[in-house]
C-alpha cells in the first residue's frame, strides 16, 4: 500500500468514528426531572400555651404623704422611721398660741349670745302669758318679741359654729395615722414650722405606707391583652431572694393601654403578713398564657416569610399553592396562623421560596 492510499484510509475511519459518535448520542434516552418531594402536616385546630417574663414593681397597697393642715411649729413627734402605727394613732402633736386665743374669743361669744337669747325667751313666753288675758298685749308686740327670741336663736347656732369651727381647727394641731402601717419617711424634727403643701413645708412630715398586703404592678404588651384576665395565676422572683418563687393572681386590669408603652397596666395583690417583701423592690414576672381555642396551629418552619408577604403553603393534587396568612403568637417552635385554610388541608411541614406556587410536588404525609 502507497502512502496516498494509507493517508485515504486513515481519513475514511475518521469519518466513520465520527458519525458512530454521534449515532450513539442521538439515541441517548432524555431524563425527565421529578418532582421534589415534601412532608407535609395535616391543618389542625389547637390551644397555644405560651408564657411572658416581664419586670414589675412591688408598692404598697396603700400609700400617703401626711401634712400638716394649719400653719404651726411641731411640739412633738411620738413615732418615727420604721415604727409601725394603728389606724388613729396619735402620730404628732403642733402647737399655735394663736388657735387658744381664738377659741377662748368664740367660747366668750357663745355664753354671751347665750345670755342673749335666754333673756328674749324669756321675755317673749311672759308676754305670750300675758296676752292670755283680753287687752293686755297687743298682737304686734307678741309678733315682735317672737322674732327676736328666733333672731337670738339663729345668731346663737352661729355663735355655736364658730365655736366648733375653732375646736375643729385645734384638732388639726395632732396628726393621726389614717390605716394600719409603717412609717417610711420623717422630714421634720421637734419645734420646725409646718404647714400646708407650699405653705410652711414642702415635704410631709411623714409618709406612711401598708405592706401587710402589696401591689404588684405589670405593663403587659398589647399582644397579649388579648389572653389576660383576672383569672391569671402568676410567679414572680426578686434579686433579694434569689431562687425563692412568690405567686399572686391578677387582680385589676387598667381597660386601656398606655398612649407611650402600648401596654395595659395590671396589678396582682401580694399578701406580705411577714413584710418579707419590701415596697420599691423590682419583680421578675412569669405571666402563663392559654391561647383561646379554635385556632390552627402550624410549625413555625411551615411559615413562609416572603418580600410579598406571610404565607403557607397547601398541597392539593399534588400542586403547591401559596396561601395568604396573617400568624399569632409563637412558642415551642408552634405559631397560630389565620386566612383560608380549613381542617385537614396539608400543608408544607418546612415552607421555602424554592417551592414555586402551582408547581407540582410528591407529598410525604406527617402527622
Amino acid at each position: 500500500m502507497n502512502k496516498s492510499s494509507a493517508i485515504n484510509f486513515i481519513k475514511i475511519l475518521m469519518v466513520a468514528a465520527t458519525l458512530e459518535a454521534c449515532g450513539s448520542k442521538a439515541e441517548k434516552p432524555v431524563t425527565v426531572e421529578e418532582a421534589p418531594t415534601q412532608e407535609v402536616v395535616s391543618l389542625k385546630k389547637g390551644v397555644l400555651s405560651t408564657s411572658l417574663d416581664i419586670p414589675g414593681e412591688l408598692v404598697a397597697y396603700q400609700q400617703v404623704d401626711l401634712y400638716a393642715k394649719v400653719s404651726s411649729f411641731i411640739k412633738k413627734l411620738n413615732v418615727d422611721i420604721g415604727s409601725e402605727v394603728k389606724a388613729g394613732q396619735l402620730l404628732a402633736t403642733m402647737e399655735a398660741p394663736e388657735y387658744n386665743s381664738q377659741l377662748s374669743g368664740a367660747q366668750s361669744r357663745l355664753q354671751s349670745q347665750e345670755a342673749v337669747y335666754l333673756s328674749s325667751k324669756a321675755t317673749y313666753k311672759r308676754l305670750l302669758e300675758t296676752s292670755k288675758t283680753p287687752g293686755t298685749v297687743s298682737p304686734n308686740e307678741l309678733d315682735l318679741a317672737l322674732a327676736k327670741q328666733n333672731s337670738d336663736l339663729a345668731q346663737l347656732e352661729s355663735a355655736r359654729a364658730a365655736f366648733r369651727e375653732v375646736g375643729d381647727n385645734r384638732n388639726y394641731l395632732q396628726i393621726r395615722a389614717p390605716f394600719d402601717g409603717i412609717i417610711t419617711a420623717r422630714n421634720v424634727s421637734a419645734g420646725a414650722y409646718v404647714g400646708p403643701s407650699g405653705k410652711g413645708s414642702e415635704l410631709p412630715v411623714f409618709t406612711l405606707q401598708e405592706q401587710k398586703k402589696l401591689r404588684l404592678a405589670v405593663s403587659v404588651p398589647e399582644s397579649y391583652t388579648g389572653v389576660l384576665n383576672n383569672k391569671n395565676e402568676i410567679s414572680f422572683s426578686v434579686k433579694a431572694f434569689p431562687g425563692e418563687k412568690f405567686t399572686a393572681r391578677v387582680t385589676r386590669l387598667a381597660g386601656a393601654l398606655d398612649s407611650r408603652l402600648r401596654s395595659q397596666r395590671t396589678e396582682m395583690d401580694v399578701i406580705n403578713k411577714n413584710k418579707k417583701l419590701l415596697p420599691g423592690m423590682v419583680a421578675e414576672v412569669h405571666i402563663p398564657f392559654n391561647g383561646a381555642d379554635g385556632t390552627f396551629v402550624i410549625p413555625a418552619k411551615a411559615v413562609l416569610n416572603s418580600t410579598q408577604g406571610v404565607y403557607v403553603i397547601k398541597v392539593t393534587d399534588n400542586k403547591a399553592h401559596w396561601v395568604p396568612v396573617k400568624t399569632g403568637r409563637s412558642a415551642d417552635n408552634k405559631t397560630e396562623v389565620f386566612g383560608p385554610l380549613t381542617e385537614g388541608d396539608a400543608i408544607v411541614k418546612v415552607a421555602n421560596e424554592e417551592i414555586r406556587d402551582n408547581a407540582d410536588i410528591k407529598v410525604n404525609k406527617t402527622n
